[in-house]
């Protein structure tokens, strides 16, 4: 569930009908729009937001408009905000990732925001006013990368009181800054004329009188207005007039008090009480301001109109003016001087703050109903309003309210309300402070020991079990995930359904991690049907990621892929963070389909969003991912440097249960190294079987493996582990094709086909290198005639005629740069590091045996592939001994690495 935006914070505010001409800003506006930016700053009441109100409306470009408040100063409501206003461009922007609370970094947010603002086919205006209410380091970056990035078809402009808190020096040393300032808003002598005269009725008025005004008040429009209030009714203005002197604010104290001493009881009543309110409409007003009858002795609409009549500075802030706002400053006075008639602390504002909360709660605004609890002092309303009938409201998008709020309270106060050590917790859970979450939740539980017997109490228990079964989930720890699930489960109210919810999918992640997909399964779609019944969106997404990787592990590629597209379009734009995990699936699925190049960006995006999860793994998996996939391109120095990050990210963090991954991958670049011994130890020590028959392959034992994979496949063949099946019935078959029992090797090779040909696996099949293509090519001429044979012989093709065209040029990897290469060493695996810089030196580490075949074989003249084929090793074997060669020989191309072997002997 999320919380609703206010709309009238989107509403650009109507024109006045008596609004004085402007034509000269208006113009300078207008050039603005060459620029990237227009930036008005001026104080209160120097007429910002009526300048660019009449401006938009007269010049006629599609405009979002976006009116800032304090609470604005979060950063995921401030995006939704903007998201939202973009709508009237129209440009259509999900904001379910912001609205589900998580802290998300500026760029993937910023970049998908560009992207779809890119599409938009005519110059379009964003404005921001009031933008001196944003403290923000993170919005005014948001505001940075917006400028730097933003399309050549929009335009900025920001009406603020003070200096953004950005740097400017560049827009304007490109020209692409357009400054307002006081010296331009301040009204001309002229314009004060026209105010007075035709705007507000005062036609008697010398002309000396105004120019008199306009000199002590600067051309300052809201003194202006002012004086003109107060001046209605008087005789004797020019004597009048004389008396204005000070500076403004005591200039707007004077001329304050002649305004409201004007005014009737009731009507000053009312303006002070509705004082406290950032927006008023006229039920609110009725509920805010009564007589001691607690009757309102007109009707709220009809009071804020007669206000608006008599210039009584209130903005209508929609076209059907329900909405209204005080001018800013003028609300400020009012407050000020019903603190003063209240005093300090008094009790009669927090009633007034009370009564404004019933009303929010009331018409379902329990984020402004939770603001004025606060402002009341009030724990108990405030309490009941965070906790939100068993769904918090930091799930609905106010975290730093929430937390900020809690922070506030004494330990005291906290333990007579043991709920908010719950909320707390959660709320740390949400934006990632893990390492305070604990506390928490024991603090709770000390409070709650007296009260178990008590159905909140044991429902509190429950929801604190629950919150450490996410907490372990974050670290993969099964049996921590299923003891803490069914605790939560056996102490949660059957009504609690969004924390059961979330149990019930917490489950499923521990019984997935065990290897029980059936009962994951179950988990799962439980988990989601609950969740899209009661509106949990952060759960519907986790429960259909789960889905889509057993989906994954049944060998059904396609309905996963469907899967994770359902999870990005739930996920929003900006997605969840969560949404790596879909981002990831796709990258496997299109590595799997041989399309390399998207298997590329989504798993580049994966890695984008997994850096949003704090203490959590994903971005070690995904930077696994993306090893193999360069590895697949041949480029095995970005592997080793990228499966070095993982490995040193994961003894940093303590991700130990990745550690048998890491070694998976490693392991394979080791072998394209050449490096058998070490890839043979960390096979070993990590219990890698599939791994430990790669590496019997690599040094030519094919019985070894062939051993080791038959007993495999029948344990798996037991547990129905259809993903692993497919890769061992692959591997089995080549081996068994090159121990030349070829009857054996056709039967593994057709079991492989009937469970990849449904998926369309190619790269299980391709990475196998110039043995399977035999095997296929074989299997075809014999009789087993397919469509997906014929297909996997196509890549086997395709990747040949690549290679001939590369012939003797260098890869890209092959033509960085000695300093390059060095570089990535650094950073990259220690037997990498190790290797020296020099030829002699690298010379006295000679070429192994195999690699002194390859060289003997590429001097030949004989291609990769035909390489491959007369040693029975995979192609992507072949181009890993090649770069080794050349990297040990210091050269770029085939012919240098053979003139420079004959140089040193070698050949």
């Amino acid at each position: 569930m999320s919380v609703p935006l206010i709309p009238t914070k989107l509403y650009i505010p109507t024109v006045r009908p008596k609004t004085i001409s402007r034509p000269q800003l208006f113009q300078r506006l207008s050039e603005g729009l060459d620029g990237k930016l227009t930036l008005i700053t001026a104080p209160a009441g120097f007429g910002k937001t009526t300048l660019v109100s009449g401006w938009v409306a007269d010049y006629g470009l599609p405009s979002a408009w976006l009116s800032l408040d304090e609470r604005d100063n979060e950063p995921a409501r401030f995006l939704s905000y903007m998201c939202a206003a973009f709508q009237s461009i129209p440009v259509e922007l999900s904001i379910g990732a912001l609205q589900a609370g998580q802290p998300l970094p500026i760029e993937p947010i910023m970049s998908l925001m560009m992207q779809k603002l890119a599409e938009v086919p005519h110059k379009f205006l964003l404005v921001l006013d009031d933008y001196h209410r944003i403290d923000s380091e993170e919005i005014d970056a948001v505001i940075v990368f917006l400028l730097t990035h933003m399309p050549a078809q929009m335009h900025l402009i920001i009406a603020t009181r003070e200096k953004p808190g950005f740097p400017l020096a560049r827009l304007r040393a490109g020209n692409l800054l357009n400054e307002l300032g006081v010296e331009h808003l301040r009204f001309t002598n002229d314009e004060t004329t026209v105010f007075f005269r035709e705007a507000m009725g005062l036609e008697s008025v010398a002309a000396e009188d105004i120019t008199l005004l306009q000199l002590r008040t600067e051309g300052w429009v809201a003194a202006l207005q002012l004086a003109a209030l107060s001046m209605q009714g008087q005789t004797g203005v020019s004597g009048y007039m004389q008396s204005f002197t000070g500076s403004h604010p005591y200039l707007a104290d004077y001329l304050l008090e002649e305004v409201l001493k004007q005014q009737s009881e009731f009507v000053q009543t009312f303006l002070l009480r509705t004082s406290i309110l950032d927006r008023i409409c006229g039920s609110l007003c009725e509920a805010i301001v009564q007589d001691q009858q607690g009757a309102f002795p007109t009707s709220g609409q009809a009071m804020l109109e007669e206000l608006e009549r008599a210039n009584l500075f209130l903005v209508p802030l929609d076209n059907e003016r329900r909405w209204y706002r005080y001018h800013h400053l003028f609300a400020e006075m009012l407050r000020q001087r019903l603190q003063a008639r209240m005093g300090e602390g008094g009790r009669e504002i927090a009633e007034l703050h009370i009564l404004a909360s019933q009303w929010y709660e009331k018409n379902g605004l329990e984020v402004e109903a939770f603001h004025h609890a606060v402002l009341a002092e009030d724990i108990e309303r405030a309490a009941r309003l965070a906790e939100g009938e068993g769904l918090f409201l930091p799930f609905r998008g106010e975290i730093t309210p929430v937390v900020k709020w809690l922070e506030s309270l004494s330990k005291v106060e906290l333990d007579r309300r043991p709920v908010l050590w719950v909320m707390h917790a959660s709320a740390l859970l949400m934006t990632g402070g893990l390492s305070g979450v604990e506390s928490k939740l024991q603090a709770a539980e000390r409070v709650l020991q007296s009260s178990m017997q008590d159905a909140k109490g044991r429902d509190l228990i429950g929801h604190c079990a629950s919150i450490r079964a996410t907490l372990a989930v974050s670290r993969h720890q099964a049996s921590t995930i299923l003891t803490e699930s069914r605790r939560a489960l056996h102490y949660l109210s059957p009504d609690n359904l969004p924390v059961r919810t979330a149990t019930t999918w917490t489950m499923g992640y521990a019984h997935q991690l065990q290897g029980d997909r059936v009962e994951a399964g179950r988990a799962y779609a439980e988990a989601l049907s609950s969740s899209q019944r009661i509106g949990h969106a952060v759960i519907s997404v986790m429960a259909m990621l789960g889905l889509g990787q057993l989906q994954e592990g049944d060998n059904q590629p396609f309905e996963a892929a469907d899967t994770y597209r359902s999870v990005l379009e739930l996920a929003g734009t900006p997605p969840l963070p969560a949404a790596c995990e879909a981002y990831f699936g796709l990258a496997r699925i299109h590595y799997e389909w041989n399309d390399l190049d998207t298997a590329m960006q989504h798993a580049g995006m994966s890695i984008q969003l997994a850096r949003q999860l704090e203490h959590t793994d994903r971005v070690v998996a995904a930077e696994l991912l993306l090893a193999r996939l360069k590895l697949a391109k041949g480029k095995i120095i970005d592997a080793a440097a990228l499966v070095a990050k993982a490995e040193n990210s994961a003894h940093r963090h303590h991700f130990a249960h990745q550690l048998p991954a890491i070694a998976s991958v490693k392991i394979r670049v080791l072998l394209q190294h050449g490096d058998l011994v070490a890839a043979a130890i960390l096979a070993s020590e990590h219990e890698l079987r599939l791994s430990e028959a790669c590496v019997y392959v690599a040094a030519g034992d094919h019985f070894a493996a062939a051993e080791i994979l038959v007993a495999l496949r029948s344990e798996l063949e037991a547990k129905e582990l259809q993903d692993e099946l497919l890769k061992v019935n692959v591997a089995l078959a080549v081996v068994l094709y090159v121990l030349g029992d070829k009857p054996k090797a056709l039967k593994a090779l057709r079991a492989s086909l009937m469970l990849g040909e449904p998926g369309g696996y190619k790269r299980l099949f391709v990475d196998e290198g110039a043995p399977m293509r035999q095997l296929l090519q074989e299997a075809a001429a014999g009789g087993m005639q397919s469509d997906y044979i014929e297909e996997l012989l196509g890549v086997f093709d395709a990747e040949q005629q690549s290679e001939d065209r590369l012939g003797a040029q260098p890869t890209q990897q092959q033509s960085e740069s000695r300093t390059e290469k060095q570089l990535t060493r650094q950073q990259g695996e220690s037997w990498l590091e190790a290797q020296s810089t020099h030829v002699d030196e690298l010379l006295l580490e000679p070429l192994s045996g195999r690699e002194l075949e390859v060289l003997r074989l590429i001097a030949q003249g004989l291609s990769n592939l035909e390489i491959s084929e007369q040693l029975f090793i995979a192609l992507t074997t072949v181009k890993g001994h090649n770069r080794v060669i050349f990297e040990k020989l210091q050269v770029k191309r085939r012919t240098e690495a053979v003139a420079r072997a004959r140089k040193y002997g070698l050949l």
